[in-house]
């Protein structure tokens, strides 16, 4: 820590102020940041320990280039934490993901230091390659970093990207924070050596200093460099992949050694013309022994002990929906060798790691690549295999093509299985699955089913498993489920058929997917309003039951449908199917409620249904509305 009396850090209003800091004095920042990061998360819950890892990296950015007319571009924004500390927002810290807070990630309306949104990984490199543009042509705009992990390198995006920044050949710094292949142990003296020869010579000879730098080793220790740095940059015999493509490569360098890392981008900073990439690395989770020990660095945190690192998590009343698929997804595994799954860099958080367990031959993850995911499903399809491709919502949408192209097009019985569908809290609209509904439904021959249970989840799981005619794909909510009993295997249910839950003859709700709870309290909120009503669970946006359909319009003067998507959804499947079919004409009122058209900001699932007009309330309301046009109810019991 800094010797002086006053923190380094109470004297950093902005990026400004670190101009004047000595390099020793930035070097005791950085220890300070990783302070307050540790403190903040600590109270708050979030992504840890990507932040930890890039924190001597982001003190030596902001001292070196001119943010915000420079740009720096975070990828995923994971690890934008200390990048948040140190451009204006230390005091709003506390309020990290919580509601009327701050982003977890970079968000362009939050702070103009925040050039680029980012929440999805592998965007970066396009987008600084825009500013580089845009910058080239005249725009307000300085130089353009791209600070990308070596996780987010496994998506063909930042490929493309890189392949065209290399053609383009436009000044653009890319770097590439690599926190987990095993580097040999001279690559800290080679960084050093580098960092310090670097600064006095052009750019197209660091490489041939490297090889230099190795020759001149010991024999216990020239192969190992030389196979650290060709393990990690992929290096051909011409040259690094990055080389070939038209980069000048610096590195590997220490990305936790503040005075290296200043050397590096201030010499790149004076005297780069074209693209080049700074290979940097670091430990995830640095400095907290904690999250360093942990399996998953402390990726993704609740709120947590400083001294112990004891996170402090709810219990659960109910087992996760997750936890629910994987299980079931097992059990089906057991019964039938030809089930697999796949997984894009998600096995725990998709549950697919319960299989893994006990079929590790039969998981693929193929990394942050849902696109691939997508057609690799596609293709264990077309030889027979039941593929269960397993996939965030939100995630999902980056492979829609493959999924329109690949799977749906050709007809291939690959199996979607959809978590985090719906409004899932603190990681806020960049993680929210609002829109598969809707881009899945309008697709020939697709099957489309969402859990309103966990029992239902098994159920659908086991439906998915046996059918063969072509694709199908099942939702389910983030969280726990509803405590329901659930069963060792479900059953196959019959396609295209829902079921109902609750009789009644004023109202009908016909609820699609886990908001049938709400929708069964706001039945009981409507019979102490003299009403009573059907509560029916669709089970099925597509193909819809359009017996149940019909008989609710018959019956009933009022239809409410209400889903956890976005408008265009089942609702819109439903408004589709009685008009083509004159139930509208049977002088029934319908009414769709589906989430708005407007993103909805981070903050307790409850919270944003609730900003969403999606409560139990809400629904009751509606029903009024339809029901009492007057808004004068005759309440039966208080």
């Amino acid at each position: 820590m800094a010797s002086t009396d006053t923190p380094l850090l109470d004297r950093i209003a902005g990026p400004a102020d670190l101009k004047g800091l000595t390099d020793l004095q930035l070097s005791d920042l950085a220890d300070e940041v990783r302070s307050c990061v540790i403190d903040s998360v600590s109270k708050t819950g979030g992504h840890l320990g990507s932040s930890l890892g890039v924190v001597e990296i982001t003190v030596a950015l902001h001292a070196v280039f001119n943010t915000p007319t420079d740009k720096i571009v975070w990828d995923v924004g994971h690890q934008c934490y200390p990048h948040k500390v140190l451009t204006g927002r230390r005091d709003r810290m506390h309020t990290l993901r919580q509601k009327g807070g701050l982003s977890g990630f970079t968000k362009r309306s939050e702070s103009a230091y925040d050039p680029f949104g980012a929440a999805h990984s592998s965007t970066s490199i396009s987008a600084a390659l825009g500013f580089a543009v845009g910058r080239d042509m005249g725009q307000p705009t300085g130089d353009a970093i791209a600070v990308i992990g070596d996780g987010s390198m496994s998506a063909g995006m930042a490929y493309e990207a890189l392949n065209n920044a290399g053609a383009q050949g436009r000044r653009l710094i890319v770097i590439l924070n690599d926190n987990e292949m095993s580097i040999a142990p001279p690559v800290g003296a080679v960084s050093s050596y580098l960092s310090e020869l670097a600064r006095g010579t052009p750019f197209p000879s660091w490489k041939d200093m490297a090889k230099g730098f190795e020759a001149a080793l010991p024999d216990q220790f020239r192969d190992s460099a030389r196979r650290a740095r060709q393990l990690v940059t992929g290096e051909t015999k011409t040259g690094t992949i990055f080389e070939e493509i038209g980069f000048d490569y610096i590195g590997p360098v220490d990305g936790h050694d503040v005075q290296s890392l200043l050397h590096v981008l201030r010499d790149v900073r004076t005297r780069a013309t074209g693209p080049v990439l700074i290979h940097a690395r670091t430990v995830k989770g640095k400095g907290y022994a904690p999250a360093e020990a942990s399996a998953d660095c402390y990726h993704g945190v609740a709120k947590f002990d400083v001294p112990t690192g004891a996170q402090h998590k709810k219990p659960a009343n109910a087992p996760s929906y997750t936890s629910v698929f994987g299980k079931a997804l097992t059990e089906e595994a057991r019964h039938d060798a030809k089930v697999v799954a796949v997984t894009a860099a998600m096995p725990s958080g998709t549950g697919v790691n319960l299989m893994e367990e006990v079929f590790p031959a039969r998981v693929f993850d193929v990394g942050i690549a849902e696109q691939h995911a997508v057609t690799f499903a596609a293709g264990m399809a077309a030889t027979g295999l039941k593929p269960f491709c397993a996939i965030y919502s939100t995630f999902l949408q980056r492979g829609y093509d493959q999924i329109v192209h690949d799977v749906a097009l050709q007809g291939l019985p690959v199996r979607f299985a959809i978590d985090r569908a719906g409004l899932v809290g603190a990681d806020g609209a960049t993680h929210a699955g609002s829109f598969d509904i809707a881009f899945l439904a309008n697709l020939p021959g697709m099957v489309v089913m969402a859990a309103s249970d966990e029992a239902e989840l098994t159920h659908m799981v086991a439906t998915a498993a046996a059918y063969d005619d072509g694709p199908i794909a099942f939702r389910y909510p983030r969280g726990s489920g509803m405590g329901v009993s659930v069963p060792d295997r479900g059953e196959i249910l019959e396609i295209g058929k829902g079921r109902v839950v609750r009789e009644g003859s004023d109202v009908a709700i016909l609820s699609f997917g886990a908001h049938l709870h709400p929708c069964l309290e706001a039945a009981d909120m409507l019979a102490t309003d003299g009403f009573t009503t059907t509560v029916a669970d669709a089970r099925f946006a597509k193909p819809l039951d359009t017996d149940l359909i019909a008989q609710l319009a018959r019956n009933h003067s009022t239809l409410i449908t209400v889903e956890q998507g976005a408008t265009g959804g089942f609702g819109a499947q439903v408004l589709h199917h009685m008009a083509g079919e004159g139930l509208l004409d049977t002088g029934v009122k319908v009414r769709t409620m589906t989430l708005p058209d407007r993103f909805i900001e981070q903050a307790g699932p409850e919270d944003m249904y609730a900003d969403a007009l999606l409560t139990a309330g809400d629904i009751r309301g509606q029903a009024l509305k339809v029901l009492v046009p007057d808004g004068k109810v005759t309440t039966l019991r208080a």
